[in-house]
């Protein structure tokens, strides 16, 4: 009972919203925080528990439709639902002086609510269907500022939609087949199944969920609707419904086909899980680099989610203990800190009115607390120690080279010594030289948009420290998935396995930054100057100029932009390009003309008349 009021609450309680907040702005707050708390505090009270329930029953198809809570749809449930208060609470501040709230926060419970729905779906059908309710509320979502926003969110509904038309076929499918849609009763119909046709249904599932994590070529929607989006909207974008992917992949290939019948699917030494981990390497490089020349922070942290997302489906697509594991904690890591990063960009754009990074400059004696939250997401993405990110990153290279597959493993860390690159620049550029003089007086944005940074930055360095509290729960999907479980330790993870012990990392730091202080207290103490008292290579640096740097990529800009141009988005420009070309010439023949369509008629009968002399028979 507790799923299906569950489900019925987040999914009733935004309509409601609308009338409950209309024109009263505190108790429109109010209510939509109790609608988000709600699903947050419900799936905290259900950990370790595992549920399924039938709803209902549909006499006219014979099946039934259910609801299921398992240790994979907990863990992502958890997140999406953490997530979303924190974009929420955010919200109340940045948003404050828009138009169009109610329907702002209608269509932002909306989504959590699809995205929830889907991830407790126990059958193919209700998960179709919440499938369908999140991309839309999703589209209005992007492009909820008009302008430019429509746009970008229209390219996302025709990806979504290509996705989604897969996905049906491949439910239709198992339904004339089998006469079932529900998940696990489909993974015992499926055993039985030839490779063929399990390649047919995996691929098309793959489509869906490859658009939505944005994987290459998949991608071309996500730039343009993470940068339009309402920031946060965009925490909600990046953080979880894009790693919706994931999970789906999860469910299909893990739950549904299952992993014997997935690695059936080779053609000599090349296997599925061989072709989607390479497409996932692609997919690592040519995401982190294309961010490293961008200077639109929101754009660099787009293109990031397409690289990081190639890391998340590198792990389960190998599918050994270790790279699964790594891959479903790296998920739950990035969301984390794509989610912070997303936050502080905001806060940045909130004071100053500008993600562009060629304007700012300076802001960590203004914003500290932003500044601080920046650079904790930026070592959480890289995988810097005592963050979680070091942690899932440490899980993949090691299963990756256990493995054999050090290419593989090569490509991941050099996505992250892409990821380092743009990091830096976007903490550089907006926190590090001089200040504006048209930003000298910024302050620091109010608790509201403050504690969410807070939170998700104490969460990033707490499993980075004590990393066997989320992978705990990563053993169990391992275990519920079919997979040998990853043994972990509350610091890490035992000697059999390499040994990471992150506690003996905290004290090495610890140590370290003790020395390094004991050497900076001895020297001189420094001197307070202007910030134009300065100089770069030897040149004073230039009265309202942030310093010479600011372009530092602009020699590898010249040389690399031309091959990293997204000629994928070319191609599918190209491809409407003729579309729309070509239905406006077909369009033409509806001219509203009476003579017009009895010419038409008149030459279709001729056409027949003709073919039945040539001998051709209906």
């Amino acid at each position: 009972m507790i799923l299906e009021l569950l489900l019925i609450i987040i999914l009733v309680a935004p309509l409601f919203g609308l009338f409950i907040g209309w024109g009263r702005p505190w108790v429109r707050g109010m209510y939509s925080l109790l609608v988000a708390l709600f699903p947050l505090v419900t799936l905290a009270t259900l950990y370790g528990r595992t549920i399924a329930v039938q709803y209902a029953h549909l006499p006219f198809v014979g099946i039934d439709l259910s609801l299921r809570l398992t240790p994979l749809s907990w863990f992502f449930g958890i997140a999406v639902a953490a997530i979303g208060l924190f974009a929420l609470v955010y919200s109340f501040s940045y948003m404050k002086d828009q138009k169009r709230l109610d329907l702002y926060y209608f269509l932002f419970l909306l989504v959590n609510a699809g995205i929830l729905g889907v991830v407790l779906s126990g059958d193919l059908f209700t998960f179709y269907i919440l499938w369908e309710i999140m991309s839309i509320a999703t589209f209005l979502s992007i492009s909820f500022r008009g302008g430019k926003a429509l746009p970008a969110g229209l390219k996302y509904i025709v990806f979504s939609v290509v996705g989604s038309s897969a996905m049906l076929i491949a439910i239709v499918s198992l339904y004339v087949s089998f006469g079932m849609v529900d998940i696990v009763a489909l993974a015992t119909a499926l055993s039985g199944a030839t490779v063929g046709y399990a390649i047919f249904i995996l691929v098309m599932f793959s489509l869906a969920f490859g658009i939505k994590n944005g994987l290459l070529p998949l991608h071309p929607w996500l730039p343009d609707a993470y940068t339009e989006s309402p920031t946060p909207f965009t925490v909600v974008l990046g953080g979880m419904l894009t790693r919706l992917g994931v999970y789906g992949f999860l469910v299909v290939m893990y739950g549904m086909i299952g992993l014997p019948l997935v690695q059936r699917m080779s053609f000599g030494p090349v296997n599925y899980g061989i072709i989607l981990a390479w497409i996932a390497g692609i997919t690592i490089l040519f995401g982190v680099f294309v961010a490293v020349f961008h200077d639109d922070a929101k754009r660099i942290l787009a293109w990031s989610s397409i690289g990081h997302g190639g890391y998340m489906i590198l792990g389960l697509a190998l599918a050994g203990s270790l790279t699964l594991a790594g891959g479903i904690f790296h998920a739950l890591n990035y969301a984390m800190s794509v989610s912070l990063l997303f936050l502080a960009v905001g806060a940045v754009e909130y004071r100053t009115g500008t993600c562009d990074l060629t304007q700012l400059g300076g802001l960590c004696t203004r914003m500290p607390v932003t500044f601080i939250a920046s650079l904790i997401a930026v070592f959480g993405m890289i995988g810097v120690p005592l963050t979680s990110g070091f942690v899932s990153k440490w899980l993949l290279y090691k299963g990756l080279i256990l493995d054999g597959h050090p290419f593989l493993a090569f490509i991941a860390l050099v996505g992250t010594w892409g990821t380092v690159l743009y990091g830096y620049k976007v903490v550089h550029n907006v926190f590090l030289g001089q200040v504006p003089e048209q930003y000298k007086e910024v302050k620091e944005v109010s608790w509201t948009m403050r504690a969410p940074m807070i939170v998700l930055s104490s969460l990033i360095v707490l499993f980075g420290v004590l990393p066997g509290m989320p992978l705990k729960a990563v053993s169990a999907i391992q275990t519920h998935l079919g997979v040998t479980p990853l043994d972990t330790r509350l610091f890490g993870v035992p000697k059999a396995l390499g040994e990471l012990n992150t506690l003996n990392i905290f004290f090495a730091v610890l140590a370290a930054g003790l020395v390094g202080y004991g050497v900076f207290s001895l020297a001189r103490r420094s001197k307070r100057v202007s910030q134009y008292d300065n100089y770069a290579a030897g040149a004073r640096v230039p009265v309202g100029q942030y310093q010479h740097s600011v372009k530092f990529y602009d020699q590898a800009d010249r040389l690399i932009r031309p091959y990293l141009r997204d000629r994928i988005d070319d191609f599918y420009a190209w491809i409407a390009g003729v579309s729309t070309g070509f239905f406006e010439q077909l369009r033409k023949i509806y001219t509203g003309n009476v003579n017009t369509y009895a010419t038409w008629i008149v030459l279709f009968v001729a056409v027949l008349i003709f073919m039945g002399l040539l001998g051709w028979k209906p």
